[in-house]
């Protein structure tokens, strides 16, 4: 019986182009192409290698906050405190190596506090039952006003001057490829692999789908969810740490609005709001969109309220997508 002429040209589409076709993340990566191409034509500095670069290292601080965000998002969580954990790792950071004029120190003390931060944000969320959104949204406001008390409102500079702590968030590889790019793919592949290939990840995925479903068939619940938020946490210590490198002090304005920054890209990048379902690549060109899509208007002089609306429109746009698809499945 012969085929049908549909039939017969995806027999003869190449298997790893039909793999992209079928995947949310095509439509992404194609957004994105065409993002960079008009911008490209309507910008002579837009498509340069320092411009593509300054964009990258832009971009990286909310690719590395991004991972662990969607990590939660596809468990069936929220964590939006992530923008006030990343102004608050940066002070027992600074301070640690003002007085140590150690970076190892400093960079543990930042750790310590992101996993207490992680810790009460999984347990109250996962152990203690309360809404994620509205644990998280608390965090976000005792952070930054305990920020703002410790600081006075004013910046604790980098007195240690570690040329080490300097080239976190300055160094370039080859002159080329900011550090912290290099870090937030670096980790971006090693948690892509562990949410497709390991256990824990098939159980994040299966806890955020159904968790009714996921406990009768012997997963804890409760254990996984609390392991996701300090995750998430302990990604956006790692943004901060770069941040503070960046800014040379810890401030106590860094990463406001951050949060809206990060679930934006996130949601954009296909994670779905319900959870079980996105991935961690999808998320990251999420990320890409609205970093070019930001660099490019700012390069055509568009004002910043009007940079706002357009990405508020293409974040519900995409969220209309997903909601539109999901029913339709």
């Amino acid at each position: 019986m012969p085929q049908s002429p549909s039939l017969a040209a995806s027999a003869s589409t190449p298997p790893l182009l039909r793999l992209l076709v079928g995947r949310s993340e095509f439509a992404l990566l194609v957004a994105l192409i065409v993002i960079i191409a008009f911008f490209s034509l309507a910008s002579g500095t837009f498509l340069t290698v320092r411009n593509m670069t300054n964009v990258l290292g832009q971009a990286s601080l909310a690719l590395t906050a991004g991972i662990g965000v969607a990590i939660v998002f596809i468990s069936g969580e929220v964590d939006v405190s992530v923008g006030s954990l990343v102004a608050a790792v940066a002070i027992p950071l600074v301070t640690i190596m003002n007085m140590t004029e150690s970076l190892a120190l400093g960079v543990c003390g930042a750790l310590a506090l992101g996993l207490v931060v992680g810790a009460v944000n999984g347990y109250l969320s996962a152990y203690a039952g309360i809404n994620s959104l509205i644990v998280t949204l608390g965090t976000l406001f005792i952070l930054r006003g305990g920020v703002y008390l410790y600081t006075g409102q004013t910046a604790i500079p980098d007195d240690a001057m570690l040329e080490s702590f300097f080239q976190i968030g300055n160094g370039r590889i080859l002159d080329v490829l900011p550090i912290p790019a290099a870090i937030a793919f670096v980790l971006l592949l090693v948690f892509a692999y562990v949410l497709r290939h390991r256990p824990f990840g098939r159980q994040v995925y299966a806890v955020g789908g159904n968790p009714e479903v996921a406990r009768l068939a012997g997963y804890n619940v409760r254990r996984i969810k609390f392991t996701c938020f300090l995750i998430s946490a302990l990604l956006a210590t790692v943004a901060g740490i770069l941040l503070a490198s960046r800014l040379g002090s810890a401030v106590h304005v860094a990463g406001l609005g951050f949060e809206f920054q990060v679930v934006a890209a996130v949601v954009l990048g296909g994670v779905s709001l319900s959870g079980g379902v996105g991935s961690l690549f999808g998320m990251a060109l999420g990320v890409l969109i609205l970093s070019f899509l930001s660099n490019g208007l700012g390069m055509l002089d568009l004002a910043t309220e009007w940079q706002l609306v357009i990405t508020g429109f293409i974040i519900i746009a995409a969220v209309g997508f997903d909601e539109v698809k999901r029913q339709r499945h």
